[in-house]
């Protein structure tokens, strides 16, 4: 029930504050004569309250279902410590989402930029070295000369082979990878800034709308099964533990319209008579009390082809942060003398590369001392770039393991509930397995263990040990709650959902 501004708001809150001074637990028929309030309303409001400061549900001897809140009357949504942790939430949300845009931008920088630069460099300290070597002796030219056009060339075939055939600049769509048609034309790739940002970053949550898909089985479950629904059963579609989906489906009697009910036995089960109202009659329910499992993470949509060549990449400009920042480190600062025969040379407390010496003249262009550019902007910036460009992958995928674990985990319960539920006596822990990649934890024993023992934290199982020495799990409890749940369904009039003859027409 959406809860209006006026009359609504002021019903909730007289249902809240009954609620709340009965610290023993109140039934729907005690907040309705606290409150005055209508019945249906007192029924509509208390599974919201229930939901808000999280109740605990106990069922009398006579059927009636007590609402108490032994955690304290604390609400989950409003209040000044939910509007924190919402606040807070959604600042770091947009801090996170602010200093990713930035970070991306200086990947995309550094990456290429450096890169490029350091290459440029790179022939031009050859290409000047060769023209000094020429012009001191023919012998040794001939020689060095021989040397510096084949690193020379060396250099622009790696800067050819990276930007003209390798896989940065391919289409990362497989029917390019898989040759081309001559009737078609050459798909439309993935852009380079896109496919660096996976590599660094991953792809987008493959779940993201798993809640949502779960929730619309919750309902399309609850439509082919006469409005009701079990625990174990909403367990078993969301993969949720008893705790969690105790929670969770007093969230859906919150959001649909549903309220708990209680069967002759005492068996507590929810009921969601709005969501029977419908035009569409079709079963839209997953094979059963069954939802899409969730998919696992990928570590980057890219061919490995492609995140190799970043790593090359990345290690050139490793290398070169780390030549600069020693170099620097050991030469110190650098003045121009005269030599014989008016020349200027490079004076240095400590011998120096050729390619040092270019860049530092390059430098002097710009700047008196290029000392504290060739150090910080040639050096300590492009290594702790490189350092970092492997490290949030690396961190990426130590954290993508352990969710793809716990996703595993959450596919198993599933499977494990649904089987639980299915089979009820004679269960062993090993039944409670699947084919499916998505639904096996590395540690797949333990798993199967934790999920019976979930299911015996809701329902106790009795134990027996077979003579061939296997323990099995009978849910006799489960069992009759089963059997009382089809009956009530059973005792559910399906016409009574039924929309009926249409008396007005707009038309």
């Amino acid at each position: 029930m959406k809860l209006r501004k006026g009359s609504d708001w002021a019903s909730y809150a007289k249902v809240t504050e009954a609620l709340k001074k009965r610290k023993k637990g109140a039934t729907v028929a005690d907040v309705a004569a606290a409150t005055a309030l209508p019945l249906n309303t007192v029924k509509e409001l208390v599974p919201r309250a229930a939901d808000e400061y999280s109740a605990r549900l106990e069922v009398s001897s006579s059927g009636e279902i007590l609402y108490s809140f032994p955690q304290g009357f604390t609400s989950r949504y409003r209040g000044f410590r939910p509007g924190l942790q919402k606040f807070t939430r959604k600042f770091i949300k947009g801090l996170g989402a602010l200093a990713s845009w930035f970070f991306k931008v200086w990947i995309m920088l550094m990456l290429v930029g450096y890169f490029v630069f350091f290459m440029l460099l790179a022939l031009a300290a050859l290409v000047l070295s060769m023209a000094a070597n020429s012009s001191s002796s023919n012998n040794r030219s001939r020689g060095s000369g021989l040397g510096g056009l084949y690193l020379t060339s060396s250099i622009l075939n790696f800067i050819i082979r990276i930007w003209f055939y390798s896989e940065l600049t391919k289409s990362m769509d497989r029917r390019y990878y898989g040759g081309i048609r001559p009737d078609q034309g050459r798909p439309k790739g993935r852009p380079l800034y896109r496919a660096i940002f996976s590599f660094v970053f991953g792809e987008t949550d493959p779940n993201r709308e798993a809640g949502t898909a779960e929730k619309k089985a919750v309902i399309a479950y609850i439509q082919a099964n006469r409005g009701v629904i079990s625990l174990p059963e909403y367990m078993a579609i969301t993969g949720q533990p008893p705790a969690e989906a105790e929670a969770g489906i007093m969230a859906c009697c919150s959001e649909f319209g549903g309220s708990p009910e209680s069967a002759e036995d005492g068996t507590i089960l929810y009921r969601f008579d709005e969501l029977l109202k419908r035009q569409d009659r079709a079963d839209r329910s997953f094979a059963g009390a069954s939802a899409p499992l969730r998919r696992l993470r990928k570590f980057s949509a890219n061919e490995k082809k492609m995140n190799t060549w970043f790593g090359i990449i990345n290690s050139v400009n490793l290398l070169f942060g780390g030549y600069f920042l020693y170099q620097s480190a050991a030469t110190g600062p650098v003045r121009m003398v005269a030599a014989a025969g008016g020349r200027m040379v490079m004076e240095a407390g400590a011998p120096y590369s050729y390619l040092y010496k270019v860049a530092w003249v390059l430098l002097t262009a710009v700047t008196d001392n290029p000392l504290p550019f060739l150090t910080v902007g040639l050096g300590i910036v492009p290594l702790a770039f490189s350092v970092l460009f492997w490290l949030i992958p690396a961190l990426r995928l130590r954290r993508e393991k352990k969710e793809n674990e716990d996703i595993k985990l959450g596919n198993l319960r599933k499977t494990g509930f649904q089987k639980i539920w299915s089979v009820i006596r004679g269960i062993q822990s090993r039944d409670i397995d699947s084919a499916v990649p998505e639904c096996r934890p590395k540690k797949l024993i333990a798993a199967q263990d934790r999920i019976i023992k979930e299911m015996g934290s809701y329902s106790m199982p009795e134990v027996e040990v077979d003579s061939e020495g296997a323990t099995r799990y009978h849910f006799n409890e489960l069992e009759r709650e089963k059997n009382a749940l089809a009956r009530y369904r059973a005792a559910i009039n399906p016409g009574d959902s039924e929309l009926g003859k249409i008396v007005f027409d707009s038309d």
